[in-house]
């Protein structure tokens, strides 16, 4: 059985088991998403609230800055009692000599605490040390009739043998700490379901709901570790109301129709090298109606504005699809600021085609990556692999958590043969 023991024993790496800590740490989130007011749990993007938990629950592996150490010494006096080489005619009493004390501070990074953790990795013999103050600290004490000793090699040597077990520490948190977004996600989700489980139940008595009476409107972050706690992310205090979203597997739908459009365009170039945006838009249009037109929602994409592309489902816009050509950086910025003025629905799906004529297409991506990274709104890049698009996750300018997935596709259109040369 692995015995750990008291601090005051001098002993680090000992006190506390890392996989209980760490299992006290995901336990501790879980419990924070499960306390959250309902309201507030669904008025704030799940992405950001996982993100604010994942930071929040984070471990930091402490490690030592050794080029900010220092040292300190004094005279004292010292117990030699146990001393064996030393005749000392009663040992169970303080036996003191003159001597030196030699204290070396070596500040520590990350959380302190976990100097005293024993991680899945170890041995049997944890150096001697003592940690507070958010520093190591050292003693060497030095008898005044001692013989010579390497006193910086004694240091070097314990030094080595805590950088031996941070090393383990840094091992076992670099799983956990990778594995905490997933947890945070999962953990929101869960709750997120049985809230609006919750309420659909409630709403299908037929019965008024009443206000719960000192029903919080903000959430107070509590402080874990005295250092940099993330803040969560704000929330309306409205009361949540579901709204309309485009399901992720009709949305990619939706831009592989698109795609298969465009090869049409390809195989028969002299069809389409004439026609501006507004022509090459409505090709669009019968395309998705094709596949949309006279589902049992009713969903169908129609005319809204001069380029746009819509579709919509009990009175809200669930995807828009903007069409223009490739004029350069501004243009294109102005055509995101656009989509924005749109969007005042939560969870909605857009896109914009980039109809390209005549410019290098890796110039046209550049151009489509840099203007939309730097954009105020945009929150993440998600990972999506094409080579003629990106996908991004943008806030709406007036509500950081209603959030839209904005899809850029870059589409090389004929040229007309007539202005070549």
């Amino acid at each position: 059985m692995i015995k750990y023991v008291e601090k005051s024993s001098g002993l680090l790496f000992s006190t506390h088991d890392l996989h209980a800590i760490m299992g006290s740490q995901t336990a501790a989130m879980r419990a924070e998403v499960n306390a959250m007011d309902p309201n507030r749990l669904l008025n704030t993007s799940p992405a950001d609230l996982a993100q604010y938990l994942a930071e929040k629950y984070r471990l930091r592996a402490p490690s030592l800055i050794r080029d900010a150490w220092s040292a300190a010494e004094t005279e004292t006096r010292i117990d030699v009692r146990h001393d064996q080489r030393r005749h000392v005619s009663d040992r169970s009493r303080p036996c003191l000599v003159p001597g030196q004390r030699i204290d070396v501070e070596v500040p520590i990074d990350g959380d302190a605490e976990l100097m005293y953790a024993r991680a899945s990795t170890f041995n049997f013999s944890p150096p001697r040390a003592t940690v507070r103050g958010g520093s190591l600290f050292l003693v060497i004490e030095i008898p005044h009739d001692s013989g010579d000793r390497n006193l910086r090699g004694e240091i070097d040597s314990t030094l080595a043998a805590v950088d031996e077990h941070l090393g383990w520490i840094r091992n076992d948190l670099a799983g956990f700490n990778a594995s905490l977004p997933g947890a945070a996600t999962q953990a929101v989700s869960d709750r997120r379901q049985r809230v609006l489980a919750n309420q659909g139940r409630a709403a299908a008595l037929g019965i008024p709901l009443k206000r719960r009476d000192g029903a919080p409107a903000t959430y107070a972050v509590p402080d874990v570790r005295k250092r940099a706690v993330p803040k969560l992310p704000a929330a309306a205090s409205l009361p949540y109301e579901p709204e309309p979203i485009l399901e992720t597997e009709h949305y990619e739908h939706v831009l592989e129709v698109v795609q298969n459009m465009v090869q049409v365009m390809e195989r028969s170039p002299s069809s389409f090298s004439h026609m501006g945006e507004e022509a090459l838009r409505d090709h669009f249009l019968v395309q998705l109606n094709g596949h949309f037109e006279g589902r049992a929602t009713g969903e169908t994409f129609n005319y809204g504005g001069k380029t746009d592309i819509l579709l919509r489902e009990n009175g809200r816009n669930v995807f828009i699809a903007e069409c223009k050509f490739w004029k350069g950086p501004k243009h294109y910025q102005e055509t995101i600021d656009q989509l924005l003025g749109y969007s005042s629905w939560r969870d909605a799906k857009v896109a914009i085609l980039v109809f390209n004529r005549g410019t290098a297409a890796s110039t046209v991506l550049a151009g489509v990556r840099e203007r939309t990274e730097s954009h105020p709104n945009r929150k993440r890049t998600t990972e999506w692999k094409h080579e003629s698009g990106y996908r991004y996750v943008f806030h709406h300018p007036g509500d950081t958590n209603r959030e839209l997935t904005l899809t850029v596709l870059v589409f090389d259109v004929p040229e007309d043969p007539g202005k070549r040369g």
